[in-house]
């Protein structure tokens, strides 16, 4: 078993570890880990062999500790989760400054100079600057880091773990020591390197400092969105496999908090008792609280709390969000108290703005939960989008719901719950919302665009990142979609080259919408009236509404995407 979760976090880390989440360190990791160990300092200092190793060393640890430990200590705390972060800017704004100006530099290291082998790290061991990096280095969201999230989060850290978390840490701390390794053999090979030693600490400490300010505004996450993720098809294919989901529990990681979530059936007539509901861990920012501060469900007994999982564009959420709107709307004056867990899809979810603007637009006021490592998401062994989770006001979970449809059903248990919490509560009367969840079958499946999960693709080109031109099949089946044109495909979206560029769905259903991202128009003429129709991209990612019909009679639309917009997927109603 260890040797498995061995190999299993090694393997997720070294994906993680080439992957756009560390491009923001390399420089730092080039210039101050690599190229500062080089021989040929022309003071004639020594210079420390060992400083690539030490800096990468310093990141294993300090990232193994912080993600096991960091969050659950804080809580007992009651500091802010996001301390080590800021700490971990502090020391490297210190020691960029350090490289910069030598006497402030000798004034950090005086109070270690009594101690043999000591350093703050700006010239000989790098310890403490692996240290720091490991403190503000946020790698991207995969199931091996999110199995270890939970753990560390719930404090429920046992050897299992701690194996998981190591082999990951030094999975994604390889790469980066080859870029170390690599930055030392340039400045050695290259004479211009060996002669401006100090050029390369100044440069060097200038870049760590814009780190450390890129870090406390958020830029690195910014250039990361806009770098497409190229490990994302090698990250779902990993995730994907049956033993690694096995060794993790994904989808169903078992502890001590959700253990009795399985007693609760999907689609119940009648209330179950299904355990203590599992906390809300994870979370990297609150909306629709006083403050945008956090909310534990500890706090909400002697309410009725419904958790409901969802992405802002998800269209299956999108058609169950109303009836939620409904409930909130109409049961939290006696005592309903609403927490919608928003758990990306995409990486345009994870963006709190794209969140909040969707959260509005579907009319949420209720609390929202940013869960963007999906630690609550597994947290509550989730697998779909909606899904439900009813607590009554002992904080014991009595109804679970996957998926759309049943909201009927749904809102009666709230009601039932509400009257058993407050005998004499006087509930106004039940939603009159529609219900309309397709039947199955009945649509066209959701169709992706991205590489990574693609679904009904119908040309006659190999669908692939490798693959710049396409034209459109002779004969395209039903429920597929073709390109037309220069396309770039990328892991999660796929987005026009050229002028012209075209994409063709054969479909039945009675409404289409197309999730598009970027900033340009669409063409395309309406099946339904025959009439052309045009739309504006632009501002957060979002479902568009295509064309609606009154029957889900086979029908074909040929959309022409503009440049600078981005495909991901289309959705049906």
């Amino acid at each position: 078993m260890y040797l498995t979760l061995v190999i299993i976090g090694f393997l997720g880390g070294l994906i993680t570890g080439i992957s756009p989440c560390i491009l923001p360190v390399l420089p730092v990791v080039f210039l101050s880990g690599g190229a500062q160990s080089a021989r040929g300092d022309e003071l004639g200092r020594p210079t420390s062999r060992s400083r690539p190793y030490l800096v990468i060393a310093g990141i294993v640890i300090s990232f193994s500790a912080f993600t096991l430990a960091g969050s659950f200590v804080l809580s007992l705390l009651h500091l802010p989760q996001d301390v080590l972060e800021y700490a971990g800017i502090a020391v490297l704004m210190l020691i960029g400054v350090g490289l910069i100006v030598p006497r402030f530099e000798a004034i950090l290291e005086k109070p270690f100079s009594k101690i043999p082998q000591r350093s703050v790290g700006t010239d000989h061991g790098g310890f403490v600057l692996g240290i720091a990096l490991g403190a503000v280095y946020v790698p991207c969201a995969g199931p091996v880091l999110a199995a270890i999230t939970v753990a560390g989060s719930t404090g429920r850290i046992g050897i299992q773990t701690v194996v998981l978390t190591a082999s990951f840490a030094v999975g994604a701390g390889i790469p980066l020591l080859v870029f170390a390794l690599a930055g030392r053999g340039v400045a050695e090979r290259i004479r211009a390197f060996r002669k401006h030693q100090r050029g390369i600490r100044l440069t060097g400490g200038v870049v760590m400092v814009a780190l450390a300010i890129g870090i406390a505004f958020g830029l690195p996450a910014y250039l990361q969105r806009l770098v497409p993720d190229y490990t994302n098809a090698l990250q779902s294919r990993f995730s994907s496999s049956a033993q690694v989901t096995h060794a993790l529990d994904l989808g169903g990681l078992v502890n001590a908090q959700n253990k009795d979530l399985s007693k609760c059936t999907n689609d119940a007539t009648k209330l179950e008792s299904c355990g203590t509901a599992p906390q809300i861990v994870g979370i990297q920012q609150w909306l629709n609280t006083p403050g945008n501060e956090p909310i534990a469900l500890t706090q909400e007994k002697g309410k009725v709390v419904l958790v409901d999982f969802w992405a802002y564009s998800c269209i299956n959420c999108q058609r169950a969000i109303p009836h939620v709107v409904a409930w909130n709307r109409l049961y939290a004056k006696d005592g309903l108290e609403i927490i919608g867990v928003h758990s990306p899809e995409y990486s345009f979810e994870k963006v709190p703005g794209n969140v909040e603007a969707g959260a509005k637009s579907l009319g949420i006021t209720y609390p929202v939960a940013i869960d963007n490592d999906l630690a609550t998401w597994t947290n509550y062994r989730n697998q779909y989008w909606p899904a439900e989770y009813l607590i009554d006001a002992s904080g014991t979970v009595r109804h679970v719901q996957f998926g759309e449809g049943d909201y009927s059903q749904t809102e009666s248990m709230i009601r039932q719950l509400l009257t058993q919490a407050n005998p004499g509560v006087k509930l106004p009367a039940p939603s009159d919302l529609r219900d309309t969840t397709p039947k199955s079958g009945s649509t066209t499946q959701e169709t992706f665009f991205g590489t990574s999960k693609v679904v009904d693709y119908g040309g006659p080109q190999k669908y692939s990142p490798l693959t710049s031109s396409f034209s459109l099949p002779a004969d395209q089946a039903e429920n597929t979609f073709a390109l037309d044109g220069k396309w770039a495909l990328e892991a999660q979206d796929a987005r026009p080259t050229a002028p012209g560029a075209m994409v063709r769905l054969k479909y039945h259903a009675t409404r289409v919408e197309m999730v598009l991202g970027g900033s340009g128009t669409v063409d395309y003429v309406d099946p339904q009236s025959g009439h052309k129709k045009s739309i504006t991209v632009s501002g957060t990612p979002r479902a568009y509404l295509l064309t609606t019909s009154a029957t889900t009679d086979p029908r074909t639309l040929s959309v022409a995407v503009g440049p600078g917009v981005d495909a991901y997927s289309f959705t049906f109603g």
